[in-house]
């Protein structure tokens, strides 16, 4: 399977993921613990048997080491799911998930005592102030919305801004697993099917705690319009529709990122999800008509634009354009 193949697994899965995720989203909003469980479910069992078969293949890495990561996976996925409860939209969403380099690079210089260039501190300072601008501009719409009374209006920013915090701390952990995965692959060596496997296995018990949540969930999508199957003549509530389709979406995803990530640099990776993003960013506001100002556009241009900057993707596309030149000049 070459880069082309998962590429477009990337693009067609993630995208519709983002697609299925807010169908659902719109209809109740507070269904992020149900589908992050459905998540994980199906991706724990798809490794149980094809990776893991059945139980039989032991552990290259040690289990300590993944309940550790699987803590703060855990957390990142429920924390980011369960924002989606207070107000943010998926555009703020995508663009707040975005900014992942900003965390990466503070705990890099905290934790690994690390240095960059000139053009990466650049490069942080504009997905940062995107990502203000952004935030800033949704914070003005959730006043807009919320012009009743002065109660109503205080209580729905204060329910946005736990939403914000919510997200800016998955950030944070999402930055603190990656720096910790780093550390455990250069020990161990990278074996990212088992560590797949684990970080959705060894969380299921979790969702105990959230059982009554997932459960009034699974009545709510029963509830939903029935909608008939053309083939098997059936006819299955349409939420449960949608969050197959999310399920199935969100395996391709991971999968395609899986093959990318074997058969390109990490460059080509993250300008391939980067781009990934600004598409399914786009989509959210043209087909499900996201309130979008010109400041939320120059936002998410700028941080775009840092993400880039940050790859050096400029400096890797001259180095190819000026290739067949310095050949020519050889010849």
């Amino acid at each position: 399977m070459g880069p082309v193949f998962a590429i477009g697994l990337v693009f067609v899965g993630c995208c519709s993921n983002v697609v299925s995720l807010e169908l659902l989203v719109r209809e109740f909003p507070g269904c992020g613990n149900i589908v992050t469980f459905a998540q994980f479910a199906f991706i724990a069992l798809e490794g149980f048997i094809f990776e893991m078969n059945f139980g039989r293949k032991k552990p290259i890495i040690p289990l300590s080491n993944y309940v550790i990561m699987v803590a703060m996976f855990f957390t990142v996925s429920v924390v980011n799911n369960y924002a989606l409860n207070f107000n943010i939209s998926m555009p703020l969403h995508m663009i707040f998930r975005s900014g992942s380099l900003i965390a990466n690079m503070i705990l890099g210089i905290i934790i690994l005592k690390k240095r960059y260039s000139a053009s990466k501190y650049l490069s942080i300072s504009l997905v940062s102030a995107g990502i203000f601008t952004c935030t800033i501009m949704s914070a003005k719409q959730v006043n807009v919305a919320n012009e009743g009374s002065e109660e109503q209006g205080f209580y729905a920013l204060m329910r946005w801004l736990t939403g914000v915090a919510m997200l800016t701390f998955a950030l944070l952990m999402s930055a603190r697993m990656g720096i910790f995965q780093e550390t455990l692959y250069k020990k161990y060596g990278k074996y990212p099917k088992e560590a797949l496997f684990y970080n959705h296995c060894l969380p299921l018990p979790g969702f105990l705690l959230f059982s009554t949540d997932i459960y009034n969930h699974c009545v709510h999508f029963s509830q939903s319009t029935p909608v008939v199957i053309p083939v098997v003549e059936t006819s299955v509530p349409v939420l449960w529709i949608y969050l197959l389709i999310n399920i199935i979406t969100q395996y391709v995803c991971i999968r395609g990122v899986f093959i990318l990530t074997t058969e390109c640099t990490s460059l080509t990776v993250t300008l391939v999800v980067t781009l990934r993003k600004f598409l399914s960013l786009i989509f959210s506001i043209i087909y499900f008509q996201n309130p979008f100002t010109a400041w939320h556009w120059v936002g998410m241009a700028v941080v775009f634009l840092g993400t880039l900057l940050y790859t050096e993707v400029w400096s890797s596309m001259q180095a190819v354009l000026l290739r067949p030149d310095e050949k020519e000049k050889k010849a």
